[in-house]
């Protein structure tokens, strides 16, 4: 498979910044990504951190035997439970069927990443994906987007969960699901691999309770003989482990949110905005509450020195807090500032995958992390990836067109130029002049109308634009006319808009990697992995 290597800007100014490993932002993180030094001097920082590699390693151990397996993966929970052990990390909402090729990525990189840290530092090096279950926002995972002909259509799956419930303990109906899974992936259009993808997508659901579930299995399904393990930060278990670090949460709680403050204002004085919404009322946790079913985002409040949520409904004073962090941490969870936290207390993250957004919202958080004398680990940027079909490949060299540009910014401004030229000029020339002598002809039975009955202007003024209206009409089945003869270019545009830059977005933020499985097979995924990957910041298309 062949790859090729481009420099395109990241989605934000920030994560571009910090491609480019600018020395503005530097500042704002604590390693160099991409730099073998600043390896080594991770791997001596770690080395004088305690872990609780073992407990963590059989947690994993006990989560994932429900889930599909390997040799490698085995393999990969005993390295875990070496003390010198290190992983690379990064995580994602568990959207269903996996979400947006972004999510498939950013697998990719941690499995990709671990492989060469390995080699660099002789040490073992685990690749961990940690499941963001504990998120509430449903709406964020409960969606594919499809090809409707040239445009994207958005597919909702159809049970409705109204409750702020967290992901993991979303029930997956599996007769409901079967049938929408069923419905999109014939959708795609049926290949030689349809049949096999949509036994693939049944076990996967016959395996599944929860959404979670049915992303994990999808997940491991896929990546099981890469070693890669997983971790869901909504399973109570898992939370058990984390009741030392929540009791530090709390205790500190003032400090972490004056920290992250005092970073965002650095941040701000070199002209960025910030990513983290917050204010100093934070606490930076959340509650689930069983009475409204939702978890809670918990506040601060001074006056009555106490912790606050749903405009007061709940509240807890510190003790208490500090009690349910040691006898029951499964209600409690973190929030974006905290989970990072959470994360570099519980694993040896010798690099933390990260995508644009992530990349930013890190930075806010150095202050933080050495308010626990702790530096936060390299920050190395997902491999940003694009598939490109060699039928659209071809379109592209028909159109004359640059790979780069397209990435960046589709085919718009060049079908533009190309639809100014296809136009009939003397036609064109014949409707302005038409739709001149008409205004200028209402604008004299207007001036009339006025002296003989103001009353008929609003009806004057709709016969003018219905007239407009329909001379309009006419004037674009004329054009369509025109394009129809260029009607194969124009749909080369399409073609290529739609497979490589769908709804003027990047595809992987668009795509999912059902709609390739089923056009490439069963084996997409391990052709993917025989590439070889630079983590340099370069944006890598993928030749099919």
């Amino acid at each position: 498979m062949e790859i090729l290597n481009l420099s395109l800007p990241a989605t934000n100014r920030f994560a571009s910044n910090y491609l480019e490993q600018s020395v503005e932002i530097q500042p704002f993180f604590h390693y160099r990504y991409n730099d073998l030094q600043e390896d080594m001097k991770r791997k001596q920082e770690l080395n004088n951190r305690s872990f609780p590699r073992i407990e963590v390693a059989r947690h994993i151990e006990g989560f994932m035997k429900g889930f599909p397996t390997s040799e490698a993966v085995k393999k990969s929970i005993e390295k875990l439970k070496q003390a010198n052990c290190l992983v690379v990390i990064g995580g994602q909402q568990a959207g269903i069927l996996t979400g947006p090729l972004f999510s498939i990525h950013k697998v990719i990189s941690i499995i990709k990443l671990a492989e060469q840290k390995e080699r660099l530092l002789g040490v073992p090096v685990i690749p961990v994906f940690w499941i963001a279950g504990e998120d509430h926002d449903f709406q964020e995972v409960n969606h594919v987007f499809v090809q409707n002909q040239h445009n994207v259509d958005k597919w909702i799956y159809p049970e409705k969960v109204h409750q702020k419930a967290m992901v993991s303990d979303i029930k997956l109906n599996q007769d409901l699901c079967l049938s929408w899974v069923q419905n999109l992936i014939k959708n795609f259009g049926e290949t030689e691999h349809t049949n096999g993808l949509l036994e693939f997508a049944e076990t996967q659901i016959s395996r599944s309770t929860t959404f979670v579930d049915f992303f994990a299995n999808i997940i491991m399904e896929l990546f099981k003989d890469y070693g890669l393990l997983i971790v869901d930060s909504g399973n109570k278990d898992f939370r058990q482990l984390q009741k030392e670090f929540f009791t530090q949460q709390i205790e500190h709680h003032d400090v972490i949110t004056f920290s992250l403050l005092e970073q965002q204002k650095q941040i701000e004085k070199k002209g960025f905005p910030n990513t983290i919404d917050v204010n100093e009322r934070a606490a930076n946790l959340f509650y689930y509450d069983q009475r409204f079913n939702e978890r809670i985002l918990l506040e601060y409040d001074r006056e009555n020195d106490c912790f606050v949520g749903k405009s007061g409904a709940i509240s807890f004073t510190k003790e208490e807090l500090l009690s349910l962090a040691n006898d029951n941490p499964a209600v409690l969870s973190n929030n974006v500032v905290t989970r990072p936290l959470m994360q570099e207390w519980l694993f040896p993250t010798i690099a933390f995958i990260a995508g644009p957004g992530e990349i930013a919202y890190w930075a806010e958080l150095k202050l933080v992390f050495e308010h626990f004398h702790i530096k936060m680990p390299p920050i190395v940027p997902r491999l940003n990836i694009t598939f490109l079909d060699r039928s659209i490949e071809t379109d592209l060299t028909e159109l004359n067109m640059n790979l780069t540009d397209v990435l960046s910014r589709g085919t718009k401004q060049e079908k533009e130029t190309f639809l100014a030229a296809i136009k009939d000029q003397e036609l064109e020339q014949l409707f302005s002049t038409t739709i001149d002598q008409l205004l200028n002809h209402y604008k004299l039975i207007e001036m009339k109308t006025e002296q003989l009955d103001r009353g008929l202007l609003p009806m004057l003024k709709k016969n003018e634009n219905y007239l407009l209206k329909e001379i309009n009409f006419m004037k674009l089945k004329l054009e369509d006319t025109v394009k129809l003869r260029h009607d194969v270019l124009l749909n080369k545009y399409a073609r290529v808009d739609l497979a490589l830059r769908p709804d003027d977005s990047p595809q992987e933020r668009i795509w999912n990697i059902f709609y390739y499985l089923n056009q490439y097979g069963p084996n997409f995924i391990d052709e993917i992995m025989t590439g070889s990957y630079e983590f340099d910041g370069r944006h890598k298309v993928l030749k099919l």
